[in-house]
């Protein structure tokens, strides 16, 4: 039974120990290092925020696809426009379809503007999307740094107390390894918040070429179905 109670009491003190350190991982890192932690909390906002609007559902709903398309075809271009233009509608496919209909409803030249406009309102609406991920982009670009900051930091007050020498200073390897300490952490607080800032970044930049390419390929098809309804047009007048 003894030995029992010894098991668990070194098992507790284990489990302390270990909730200590990580503790000591996130606030061991001075100024910097809680200021690397306040950049992962912003880079994990924004990366849920993206999941949830880089979304197939959400940048190409398939049933406002399907009924711009079938006003298209059926010739109902004024109604497809004021479809694209409702605010309850609104979404990145039809803010990029809504452009090149009201130029060709619009413009004298509407019929050889039409496909243009779709792709002027195809790269502004991408570029959007790329400029809000640049915040990830941009946290895993400065979070190494400024764990690198941390290190020259930690190094400098190493130095420092180095310099003092052990015989002017009671505290001298409690100091050393405090400095070493921060130095270690707050690099190690950097590379955890840079490599999945990175990696997630450059998922999601990938993802938005995709559904871009997928929007264009939709877009194509109304351009077309536009440009024979305006041949149409013509011959049953």
């Amino acid at each position: 039974m003894h030995m029992l109670n010894q098991a668990i009491l070194l098992q507790a003190d284990a489990e302390a120990s270990g909730g200590g350190t990580l503790l000591k991982f996130v606030t061991g890192g001075g100024v910097i290092g809680y200021i690397i932690v306040v950049l992962s909390v912003v880079a994990v906002a924004f990366v849920v925020i993206h999941f949830a609007q880089i979304r197939r559902a959400s940048l190409l709903p398939p049933g406002r696809v399907k009924a711009v398309h079938e006003m298209v075809e059926r010739g109902d271009l004024e109604g497809a426009l004021e479809f694209s233009t409702l605010p309850a509608n609104d979404c990145y496919y039809l803010r990029i379809v809504g452009a090149g209909l009201k130029r060709f409803l619009r413009s004298p030249f509407g019929a050889f503007e039409i496909k243009s406009a779709m792709e002027e309102a195809g790269a502004e609406e991408t570029a959007k999307l790329y400029r809000t991920m640049d915040v990830i982009g941009t946290i895993g670009a400065v979070a190494p740094l400024l764990g690198l900051l941390g290190t020259v930091q930690g190094m400098i007050g190493a130095f420092d107390t180095v310099a003092q020498g052990a015989a002017n200073n009671a505290t001298y390897y409690e100091q050393l390894a405090a400095n070493i300490s921060i130095a270690l952490i707050t690099t190690f607080q950097g590379l955890v918040v840079a490599i999945p800032c990175v990696s997630i970044y450059g998922y999601l930049r990938n993802r938005v070429d995709t559904l871009a390419g997928e929007c264009a390929a939709s877009a194509d098809e109304i351009v077309t179905m536009v440009e024979r309804s305006a041949r149409k047009g013509p011959s049953g007048s």
